[in-house]
């Protein structure tokens, strides 16, 4: 594991944009993963309200908290303006899962100074 993967999982409060209540996605597993290890993690989709019993946020200026790190389980047409967001709330770790990511939104991330991780977080939290 690269030395920022390690990093960024040392942050102990994280945003999961594109959090799901589907069992089956990605957006809850990851979800529920980063629960079960002690994480403060705060769902992020505006189409629900809850996710396993938990508030759910319809943006990051939204949360109660700025959080030490944003996972990006979204699309990357929807991924631009997270990013923009995450920048102007003063976020500097994003965490990519595989898919989310194209050239534009890396070099966005790089335009606006923030680390990158492309790695699936579960396969990293095993």
């Amino acid at each position: 594991m690269a030395v920022l993967d390690e990093k960024m999982l040392e942050k102990k409060v994280w945003a999961v944009v594109g959090a799901s209540d589907n069992p089956e996605k990605y957006g809850n597993l990851i979800y529920k993963k980063l629960k079960s290890r002690g994480y403060r993690v705060y769902p992020v989709n505006p189409n629900y309200e809850t996710i396993d019993g938990d508030k759910c946020y319809k943006d990051l200026s939204s949360l109660p908290e700025v959080p030490e790190v944003i996972d990006m389980v979204v699309a990357p047409r929807h991924g631009v303006k997270v990013i923009e967001e995450a920048a102007r709330l003063g976020v500097k770790n994003i965490w990519l899962q595989p898919g989310t990511h194209n050239k534009e939104i890396m070099e966005l991330i790089e335009s606006k100074g923030l680390n990158a991780v492309q790695a699936c977080v579960l396969v990293a939290l095993k």
